[in-house]
């Protein structure tokens, strides 16, 4: 059995990385963050939103920015040509 992991990369999830950005509660000048790490879909985030909106209903500290990074991890194969072949004995 294929993990559940996988199953969702061929269903065309990637790796999506989000540097959080909130105040802190007690001290709102500074800004702190935190690193969330799930697979999700491009371009639209569902996942990243439910845990936004989960952040801004459930805890304190209030959002300042999200910085997102995404990779498809699996994807088409990429095709090269070949210049030369060397054998060796």
């Amino acid at each position: 059995m294929a993990s559940r992991d996988f199953c969702r990369m061929i269903e065309g999830y990637g790796l999506t990385t989000a540097n959080i950005f909130y105040r802190l509660p007690d001290y709102p000048a500074i800004v702190q963050s935190y690193v969330w790490q799930e697979y999700d879909l491009h371009p639209d985030f569902p996942e990243l939103h439910k845990f936004l909106d989960f952040w801004s209903r459930s805890l304190d500290g209030k959002l300042h920015s999200v910085l997102v990074a995404h990779a498809r991890l699996i994807r088409p194969a990429e095709i090269s040509m070949v210049d030369a072949e060397f054998r060796l004995q």
